[in-house]
């Protein structure tokens, strides 16, 4: 056995061991997601062709900005709406129904741990399945809304680009000036993705209620972030002030290796599988 491989069993021996005796908190990035074909922001392939998405503030107060944001979105939904869920997130929901995983924090907005079976779940950043009215507040499911851009822009089903973790893709910016941005059908008001955008903050009460999760468990394991952002870096941060270990799954470095009990990089596919297996499920 050469040495890489040697290093990575014994990781994958040592999250087994610290796993079997303690409660453990997941917390998922866009990397448990890439095998069901959604792409995520620090890989391999995102570094080649790094992507700049529209921010929070560009978003709410340049109108151009949001005309911009759905006729990329309505392109990316196609592919983006179709993902399932692949082996890790069935091994997330396996390990849940066993009692072994308390719970799933996620920063994705893709809603495929619910698909799997998950049922204790904590969309950090919010889904993308849900939009929301800026004006009234009213809400409607994305397939709506969909339907209706496809119904008022019909050229745009000929249209076909690479998608991003947000169901974003990259169209040139001079097909995007003639798309018509949806609508609130209640108000006519301007309409967002139910979800945190770039540059904005992720609600308190879901913080706090991670932090209370977070509280009550033995482990926080980390699987498929970089944890560049802050948003999902500060429960590594607090889960260290608390005196709990954390774990962490993940190609590549991460914000938090060096804070980290145990570090497995190989894929996620590999080892959550592998992982069920070891516990006899």
């Amino acid at each position: 056995m050469n040495r890489g491989k040697a290093v990575a069993v014994e990781g994958f021996k040592r999250l087994e061991e610290i796993m079997r005796r303690r409660q453990v908190l997941a917390l998922t990035g866009a990397g448990i997601s890439t095998d069901s074909g959604i792409p995520d922001y620090r890989g391999p392939e995102s570094i080649r062709k790094p992507r700049r998405p529209i921010q929070y503030n560009a978003f709410m107060t340049d109108p151009e900005a949001r005309v911009r944001y759905w006729s990329r979105s309505a392109v990316g939904w196609r592919r983006f709406s179709r993902a399932g869920p692949n082996a890790s997130h069935e091994a997330v929901a396996t390990l849940e129904a066993a009692g072994i995983v308390s719970g799933v924090v996620t920063q994705n907005v893709d809603g495929l741990h619910q698909a799997a079976g998950s049922r204790d779940v904590v969309e950090l950043h919010g889904s993308l399945h849900e939009v929301r009215c800026l004006a009234c507040g009213s809400m409607e499911r994305r397939e709506a809304v969909q339907q209706r851009m496809m119904e008022d822009n019909p050229h745009w089903l000929r249209l076909h680009a690479e998608t991003a973790p947000d169901g974003d893709a990259e169209l040139d910016r001079s097909l995007t000036d003639s798309f018509r941005a949806p609508r609130c059908l209640r108000c006519g008001g301007d309409l967002k993705p139910d979800v945190v955008f770039f540059g904005e903050n992720v609600p308190r009460g879901r913080v706090d209620e991670v932090l209370r999760r977070l509280e009550r468990a033995d482990l926080l394991l980390v699987m498929g972030s970089s944890l560049t952002v802050y948003s999902g870096y500060r429960f590594v941060l607090h889960a260290r002030r608390l005196g709990i270990p954390v774990a962490i799954v993940n190609r590549g470095p991460t914000r938090a290796d060096a804070l980290a009990l145990v570090k497995v990089d190989e894929p996620l596919g590999e080892v959550l599988p592998g992982l069920v297996r070891s516990f006899g499920l």
